[in-house]
């Protein structure tokens, strides 16, 4: 049966821990071997990207593979031709493929259809892949995340829907920490989550504080509005040291200065966010071979 990566909660969680467990490992001693040759990974995105496909392409190039990145405008799907066709051609001659999409229904459509894995690159649900790199940057500081306490501070999207399918695969609890008009409202929660509209009750004897841009692609309508209501949840050396002592600070990136952050927070010691980017690579690998192998 062909495994998908959708959402995190598509594998075990004893996959999962095994991805980010195996990632570490070969972040701490790089080999660059055939594992994957011959192998072939299709990039589709309909959005813009930097890591995730930068760490796709190094990936399977330094696993012996070779990867190719395609724009919808690339293919026939931009002339119309049906998601179902399309996934059915793709996975036909690809042995994985890697969908960056504005709708998560239209990844679901096409892994209904694809012969091999699918991966979801981000859409406007989750961005699982990204969570793989944040509980390995975790791990490889701080160690085990296991009844630690993260804390998400901004707007409820994509990165913050899959902490909370993380939280309970690696069994940490989860403070949100979001303006009231942004919050989910009908939603079930675990419950080692819970929501706060006060960023200091969030941040709070946190050991992982994690942000993202208050204005998503997407949102750009409501750009206005949105700084105006994230206006007392940016994250700055100041705000961090609310946090436990030795917590540590990500964004998934990109980042806008004097917004979600301030101008000198990725400066800060406590900023792990350029090891974090680089372990998109090392996840990347790993989620490969134990879909591919």
């Amino acid at each position: 049966m062909t495994r998908h990566f959708l959402n995190l909660k598509d594998l075990p969680a004893e996959d999962i821990h095994s991805i980010v467990s195996k990632a570490e490992a070969m972040k701490k001693k790089p080999s660059f071997d055939s594992q994957l040759e011959a192998k072939y990974l299709a990039l589709i995105f309909e959005k813009s990207s930097t890591r995730t496909r930068l760490s796709f392409e190094v990936a399977m190039n330094q696993l012996g593979g070779k990867a190719s990145f395609l724009t919808v405008n690339d293919l026939q799907l931009g002339r119309g031709e049906p998601i179902s066709d399309t996934s059915k051609v793709i996975s036909s001659m690809a042995d994985a493929i890697v969908i960056r999409a504005l709708k998560h229904e239209t990844l679901t459509e096409f892994a209904k259809h694809s012969s091999v894995p699918v991966i979801n690159g981000l859409t406007d649900l989750s961005h699982p892949c990204q969570l793989l790199a944040d509980m390995l940057t975790f791990q490889e500081h701080r160690g085990s995340i296991k009844n630690k306490k993260v804390c998400w501070v901004g707007d409820y999207n994509n990165v913050c829907y899959s902490y909370i399918e993380a939280s309970e695969i690696f069994d940490f609890n989860l403070a949100i920490a979001c303006p009231d008009k942004y919050q989910p409202k009908s939603l079930n929660l675990p419950s080692n989550v819970e929501i706060t509209s006060s960023i200091n009750e969030g941040l709070s004897n946190s050991d992982l504080v994690s942000t993202d841009v208050w204005v998503s692609m997407g949102d750009e309508h409501e750009s206005s509005q949105r700084i105006k209501a994230f206006s007392d949840f940016q994250i700055s050396p100041k705000v961090m040291d609310q946090a436990n002592q030795d917590a540590i600070f990500l964004h998934c990136l990109p980042a806008i200065r004097g917004q979600e952050i301030s101008e000198s927070m990725l400066d800060d010691p406590r900023s792990k966010v350029w090891d974090q980017a680089e372990n998109r690579l090392h996840a990347q690998k790993s989620l490969l071979l134990e879909l591919l192998k």
